[in-house]
């Protein structure tokens, strides 16, 4: 998830068999994803998995009639997602938790890529507290809609959502402390130029942190060209390599990938069912696709504002975090 829009591009590295241009993969992308803001919003969604039990599939889903999706199901402990609108949620198309594994830290700039309904941004919004910004970026506007009532329902002060592509992101250089994203990078089309975007975007030592679907070297060519998949997560998704590469290539440092969830035989059938690709690759997928964190650096010295002292009354609250503290402390 992401609770966000999948922001894509168009013809990629992925999807030589089919070629489609920038435009038609973003047309795609855009009324997958705005139909489902549309669902969410008008209550026909009402699973925490983006399928539901949908007509057809709403995020990261092969078939047409699933009602549990392995790429995005359970991927919010209940505790984490306390007080955030059901909404946001329900509309969740990722595959990760970015939140959870990227190191916030009170006063910083985080941007989503990608951002939908807007969890993962309110989730970061809580954690980098009333002297910290969070940014959501999407492109489809009903996505944007529904991440804008969620805001308000959260009461969030410190968020802001922006229309716009990944590839082209509209914030000034040097600006933002770390970028997130949920499994939407895999659907651009043109993903060097988004972390060369990311890049520019970050400052001196900002931290990249992204949840995605990466693939190993095998993935057969006719799940490659599928679009079905594409908007899915899978087709447009890079090799393990090719995703170091591009990070050092626009100048990241340290890069790195932590599978976070590797998908089955059986999870492959249901990516694959619905799409009219023939069921028998399930056997070729197997093991081929994950869910990763994707890690890389800024070179430079990152400059962290001040941690604002915690008042008493807070110092004896209960924490909902399983480690026993708050997202103040832990680190």
């Amino acid at each position: 998830m992401n609770t966000r829009t999948k922001d894509g591009a168009g013809a990629t590295e992925a999807d030589a068999g089919q070629a489609m241009t920038l435009d038609e993969i973003r047309a795609t992308v855009q009324a997958r994803y705005g139909a489902t803001a549309q669902r969410v919003a008008a209550g026909e969604i009402k699973s925490a998995s983006c399928c539901g039990d949908a007509d057809g599939s709403s995020g990261c889903c092969g078939s047409t009639s699933e009602t549990w999706d392995p790429i995005t199901a359970e991927l919010y402990e209940a505790g984490e997602t306390a007080g955030i609108p059901a909404e946001a949620l329900l509309a969740s198309l990722g595959c990760g938790n970015p939140t959870a594994l990227a190191d916030l830290r009170e006063g910083e700039v985080v941007l989503d890529l990608g951002s939908g309904g807007g969890i993962d941004v309110l989730l970061s919004a809580r954690r980098v507290g009333p002297t910290g910004k969070a940014y959501g970026l999407d492109m489809t506007d009903e996505m944007l809609a529904l991440a804008l009532e969620n805001k308000e329902k959260a009461g969030a002060t410190n968020v802001e959502f922006l229309r716009g592509h990944i590839e082209s992101i509209p914030l000034p250089s040097n600006t933002v402390d770390v970028i997130i994203s949920n499994c939407v990078i895999n659907l651009s089309g043109d993903k060097r130029r988004v972390l060369e975007e990311a890049f520019r975007v970050l400052k001196p030592g900002g931290r990249f942190a992204v949840s995605d679907i990466v693939v190993r070297e095998g993935l057969p060519a006719v799940v490659r060209e599928s679009m079905a998949l594409w908007t899915g997560c899978v087709a447009g998704a890079l090799e393990e390599s090719e995703f170091i590469a591009l990070l050092r290539q626009v100048g990241f440092e340290n890069p790195g990938i932590e599978p976070t969830r590797v998908y089955t035989r059986d999870d492959a059938a249901a990516l694959l069912a619905g799409t009219g690709l023939d069921p028998a690759l399930a056997d070729q997928v197997n093991g081929k696709i994950m869910s990763a964190f994707v890690r890389a650096t800024k070179p430079g010295s990152a400059v962290h504002a001040a941690k604002p002292v915690r008042s008493l009354a807070s110092l004896g609250a209960k924490s909902s975090r399983d480690c026993g503290c708050d997202d103040g402390c832990c680190r």
